[in-house]
């Protein structure tokens, strides 16, 4: 029997209480712990064992909608700018308040509410008090001040880091050498949906050159920022390809499993056409891409720092040791800010102009 909650690496303890939880289901969870630890699986996963008339045994219908976010009774909710708004959180409101299509309950699955910020109290009654037919389950990274009485609302499921050793081991197993695993699963900062992407990218090792490569490049100029900037950005739009052949595969997929659909059924004249999950899909895909984006610009960042720490380990004057650190501190800045969706052209270069003025040329030992 598959597992359904295969794709959630080493997380037993969450695994543990969230197939406990599906027995008796309360109204609302709240997945907890930093980026890449699979709580976004582990959701849609829980969310299949509510959803399931098996119990979610990974193996019928229901279960392959509801991970593949096309299931009439799950309801995903991501941010659309930096914060979840006003006009989300009465959205929320709205589709707790609606009937369940298909069986006796729907899930409403809530993405990033570490920034809830100002949405939260028009949130509270919501959580705290939904119809009896919906389960809220919440992820966030961590829990910030508007978001301790919401938790406190739910049962909370912790995750922490996945080992990069956990990863790599998969990676392994699916046929990528030893060596080249552990890199993918430090580079992807242990996260395995990342170091599978990693693993079909031909270009990866060449980006991650380009980033190392930067301190050196640098002589002070707006030019040469500029110059540098134009590269990096191009690697960044480059680094989607291999998502975006895994997407058309799944487009094509669902267009034929519709096809098959359409052909057992027909049309009939007056009838309302079933849902196919079209829209979900591409929605799905279009917040994908962002988030691959964001990644390899994270990615490449923490790169770029540790080139700059190098440079910390070779350093023999007092000068060269503080420009170090400065260049570190402007580089995770920037890392930092990235949650608030600024353009990354402009922050780019601004931060390779400051990054040059604080030091031209490679410090020597």
């Amino acid at each position: 029997m598959p597992d359904l909650y295969a794709d959630v690496i080493g997380q037993g303890a969450a695994v543990a209480a969230l197939r406990a939880a599906a027995v008796r289901p309360v109204h609302a969870y709240l997945l907890a712990g930093p980026p890449g630890t699979a709580k976004r699986a582990a959701a849609l996963s829980f969310a299949a064992s509510l959803l399931c008339p098996s119990g979610g045994d990974g193996t019928c219908d229901v279960c392959r909608r509801v991970l593949g976010e096309v299931h009439p009774d799950l309801v995903v909710i991501e941010r659309e700018g930096p914060f979840i708004t006003i006009g989300q959180a009465k959205e929320i409101g709205n589709a707790a308040a609606r009937s369940p299509v298909e069986g006796s309950r729907k899930v409403l699955l809530l993405s990033d509410f570490h920034l809830v910020r100002e949405a939260g109290p028009a949130l509270l009654k919501t959580i705290e008090e939904p119809p009896p037919s919906t389960v809220f389950v919440i992820t966030a990274e961590f829990i910030p001040p508007e978001l301790i009485t919401i938790a406190s609302r739910c049962v909370t499921v912790d995750f922490g880091p996945v080992p990069p050793a956990a990863v790599a081991a998969v990676l392994e197993a699916e046929g990528v050498a030893p060596e080249r695993a552990r890199e993918l699963a430090s580079a992807a900062g242990g996260r395995l949906d990342r170091a599978r992407l990693l693993a079909a990218d031909a270009e990866f090792a060449m980006r991650r050159r380009a980033w190392q490569s930067v301190p050196a490049r640098l002589d002070g100029t707006g030019h040469t920022a500029m110059v540098v900037t134009n590269e990096l950005v191009a690697l960044l739009d480059g680094s989607v390809a291999p998502l975006r052949e895994r997407q058309a595969a799944e487009v094509a997929e669902l267009e034929a499993r519709i096809a098959r659909a359409s052909e057992v059924t027909g049309r009939r004249a007056g009838k309302r056409a079933p849902k196919t999950g079209a829209k979900e899909l591409e929605d799905r895909h279009r917040r994908e891409l962002r988030r691959q984006r964001t990644d390899e610009l994270k990615a490449g960042l923490a790169t770029l720092a540790g080139a700059y720490r190098e440079r910390l380990e070779t350093a023999t004057s007092a000068q060269s040791v503080a420009d170090a650190v400065e260049s570190v501190r402007l580089v995770q800045e920037l890392y930092t800010n990235l949650q608030y969706n600024p353009n990354e052209r402009l922050q780019l270069e601004s931060l390779l102009v400051r990054l040059g003025r604080r030091s031209a040329v490679p410090v020597r030992g």
